[in-house]
């Protein structure tokens, strides 16, 4: 029984890194596609808020800006979104051009088009979360071999 921790603790970080790179996998086609539909328009910044996380013992504490925008799509239906992560300056009331697809504008993106740097941060989150699964996987597998070389009792 004891054994077990040793495969589901690593098999519980490797589901969650594996549900992080689905995540990033799929906001980054969403604002590729965005950018990619020659679809724009102009957005009001409706809100601006931020979000904290860590901060408890070791760890240290992340702020994640988010904007809230309004924009009404060439149809003429009204759309709003939020996005985490934008700029800094871009404040309550501003006027911003956003990005979007006909078929989800609710998906849009305020983000100007950086193809390079979108690819270059997925590929460095996909490296990384590559490394960490190999590691798990790695670990998981020294694990059973010491267990199966002792009966299942550590020496």
């Amino acid at each position: 029984m004891f054994e077990l921790f040793f495969y589901a603790v690593p098999g519980l970080m490797i589901a969650m890194a594996v549900f992080t790179l689905v995540r990033m996998a799929g906001r980054s086609r969403q604002v590729r596609s965005a950018w990619n539909s020659g679809l724009t328009a102009e957005a009001r910044c409706l809100r601006t808020y931020t979000t904290t996380s860590g901060g408890g013992g070791e760890t240290s504490v992340h702020t994640t800006l988010h904007h809230v925008y309004e924009f009404t799509t060439r149809e003429g239906r009204a759309v709003r979104f939020e996005e985490r992560n934008g700029p800094g300056t871009t404040l309550e009331g501003d006027i911003v051009t956003v990005h979007y697809t006909a078929e989800h504008p609710e998906r849009a993106t305020a983000h100007a088009p950086a193809r390079g740097k979108l690819a270059a941060e997925s590929g460095c989150v996909v490296a990384f979360l590559g490394v960490f699964i190999a590691g798990c996987v790695a670990f998981m597998v020294t694990a059973h071999l010491a267990f199966s070389a002792t009966d299942g009792f550590l020496p």
